[in-house]
C-alpha cells in the first residue's frame, strides 16, 4: 500500500526542502568563503596602494614633481601633501595586509580615490578613470563589514573582550 500525500503538501515539504537546502548553501559560503574573499579583498587593494607608494619613494624629487604640476591637491602644501600621500600609501597597507585597525586603515585610501577622481579627474576633462570607482567601492566594503575572520581585529576582539557598562 503506498502512502500519498496531498498535493498542497507535497509543495509545502518541497519548498520546505528548498529552503533547508538553500539555508545550507548560504550558511557554507558565509562561514568559508566569505572569509577568503575578504582577505583577497583586502590583500589586493594593499597591493595597489603600495606599489603606487614605493613609486613614489623611489624618486621622491619626481614625486614632488607630480604634486605640484599634475595632482594639485588642494589645501595643502605641496611636499605636506606628497608626504602624507606617500605615507598613507606606504603604512595603510600594511595595516589592511595584518587586518589591523582595518577600517581605520580604509578609510585614509578611501579619501584619497575619492580626492584622485573627483577633485583631480574633475580638473581635467580627458580624465576617464573608473577603476577608482572600484577601489571605493572595495574599501567601503572594508570601512562597512570589517576585515572579517581571517585578521588580527578578529583575533584580537575574541581575546580582549569588550567593556560593557
Amino acid at each position: 500500500m503506498a502512502i500519498t500525500v496531498p498535493a498542497p503538501r507535497r509543495a509545502t515539504l518541497l519548498v520546505a526542502c528548498a529552503a533547508a537546502i538553500y539555508r545550507r548553501v548560504t550558511d557554507a559560503l558565509e562561514f568559508w568563503a566569505a572569509p577568503l574573499l575578504q582577505l583577497a579583498i583586502r590583500l589586493w587593494i594593499a597591493r595597489v596602494f603600495f606599489l603606487s607608494g614605493l613609486t613614489k619613494i623611489a624618486d621622491w624629487n619626481a614625486t614632488l614633481f607630480l604634486f605640484q604640476e599634475e595632482y594639485k591637491v588642494p589645501l595643502l602644501p605641496v611636499p605636506v601633501a606628497a608626504l602624507l600621500g606617500t605615507t598613507f600609501e606606504l603604512g595603510m597597507p600594511v595595516l589592511l595586509v595584518a587586518g589591523l585597525m582595518t577600517r581605520c586603515a580604509a578609510l585614509p585610501l578611501l579619501g584619497m580615490s575619492l580626492v584622485i577622481q573627483f577633485v583631480l579627474g574633475a580638473s581635467n576633462p580627458d580624465y576617464d578613470n573608473t577603476e577608482h570607482f572600484y577601489w571605493m567601492f572595495l574599501l567601503l566594503m572594508i570601512v562597512i563589514r570589517g576585515a572579517g575572520p581571517i585578521s588580527l581585529d578578529h583575533l584580537l576582539s575574541r581575546w580582549i573582550k569588550p567593556l560593557r557598562p
